[in-house]
């Protein structure tokens, strides 16, 4: 091979890694960005509104934010009421998933595509339509009305994770610890439960997520009992304020140290097995 071609393809080659380099900064620099202004912002020294000019480096708006009862209440609510969703939205997925994978019933088809409507429908349909649920059947909008409407769209994902672990799940196992003398409730709890763990904790922490990010939904049947995002989306029309972005910090300083502990331990794992 001429030594002018290979030139040339160790050429091509670095300009590829090059680009790829390039690239992958404007990903993570778009993807990241926003989440930087918002860390830096909450140690931003302004009291002017709309809290976006730089004014110097403080803690101060980290030291406010504990007496800022109404945000803290607000934060409070939103992980009672992710914490409470989850649980159930878990519970009632799981054995759904469960039951749709080992029985046949008739319309087990037509329930199976209904379940794909709560995640692919608009959320403003959805929250209009739960809105005019809870109307007819006169219930008022509150804590009740947001953990109904949480659970109701939580759901579907429960079930779509706990489905994918079913998909490789041998019933033989159930039926050895049936003949080995196990009944059928402890066959559950000791044989089904823990080989389905790993999509009911991956199900349980996409319903935490989506019920502790949620606006558009919430907004339609909270009533007098706010959540945190609804609490931001309200100060957005006067200006973000500085504790909001401080409390926003702290929640993705928790994230991220949940992340790093976990990735920690599955890379511990890994290594010691190896």
């Amino acid at each position: 091979m001429p030594w002018g071609y290979e030139a040339m393809m160790t050429r091509k080659e670095k300009n590829k890694r090059i680009c790829m380099a390039i690239y992958c900064a404007v990903v993570y620099l778009f993807l990241f960005l926003p989440i930087a202004v918002i860390v830096v912002n909450s140690f931003n020294a302004t009291n002017t509104k709309p809290y976006m000019s730089w004014k110097g480096f403080t803690f101060d708006w980290y030291v406010k934010l504990w007496s800022n009862g109404s945000l803290l209440e607000a934060f409070g609510t939103t992980v009672l009421l992710a914490v409470i969703s989850t649980i159930l939205s878990t519970m009632i997925g799981t054995l759904g998933a469960i039951g749709m994978y080992k029985y046949r019933f008739r319309g087990k088809t037509l329930i199976d595509g209904l379940l794909y409507i709560p995640v692919v429908i608009p959320e403003i349909v959805l929250g209009i339509s739960l809105l005019t649920i809870f109307a007819k059947a006169d219930i008022p909008r509150g804590m009740l009305t947001l953990v109904l409407a949480h659970v109701s769209f939580c759901i579907p994902f429960v079930i779509f994770n706990v489905r994918a672990r079913l998909s490789g799940y041998d019933l033989s196992i159930e039926e050895a610890s049936m003949d080995l003398g196990a009944g059928r409730l402890r066959t559950f709890f000791e044989i089904t439960i823990p080989v389905l763990m790993p999509g009911i904790t991956g199900g349980a922490l996409l319903a935490f997520t989506l019920s502790i990010d949620d606006v558009i939904i919430s907004y339609f049947v909270y009533g007098q009992t706010k959540t945190y995002p609804l609490k931001v989306m309200e100060s957005v029309k006067s200006g973000v304020a500085p504790d909001v972005n401080a409390l926003s910090t702290l929640i993705l300083i928790v994230t991220a140290v949940f992340v790093v502990l976990t990735q920690g331990d599955l890379f511990h794992r890994k290594y010691t097995e190896t």
